[in-house]
């Protein structure tokens, strides 16, 4: 059973994040189920998602989907999400400057500091919760 309260809420939500609305957006996680889970989230907000399980793949697929955004996990083999954010900022622009979020388990401020000096502009910690991920991303796109 709802409320009007919780339906005025859900109203709310939609109405600022539809900003994302139409958004592509890159997910790279060398785990697939944090692939899905992602994918599943912000295509409830009306996000065009495509995932990637590396790094390598991944900077591919950046020039064929020319996404708006990029969602990175850090700790990955092969090439983990710092060096994965320094090679996108090698790219021409407009590729080169795609805002990014790194998403990690890896909690420490060292951590963090070390990821946004590597080329990412914000940094959240795993688990995710949707709404987080979500305002995280209104932020960077409206600075963008």
């Amino acid at each position: 059973m709802s409320s009007d309260l919780d339906n005025n809420h859900l109203k709310d939500d939609r109405e600022y994040f539809q900003s994302l609305d139409g958004l592509r957006i890159l997910v790279v996680d060398d785990d697939v189920d944090n692939c899905i889970l992602f994918a599943f989230i912000l295509e409830s907000y009306g996000v065009q998602v495509m995932t990637s399980a590396s790094a390598i793949e991944a900077l591919e697929l950046i020039k064929q989907f020319e996404p708006n955004l990029l969602i990175s996990d850090i700790a990955m083999p092969e090439v983990d999400g710092c060096s994965f954010i320094r090679r996108v900022r090698t790219l021409n622009p407009p590729l080169g400057t795609i805002p990014a979020i790194a998403i990690t388990a890896m909690c420490t401020e060292e951590d963090r500091n070390f990821a946004l000096k590597s080329g990412f502009q914000s940094y959240l910690s795993k688990p995710v919760e949707p709404t987080d991920l979500a305002t995280e991303i209104v932020k960077i796109i409206t600075i963008a």
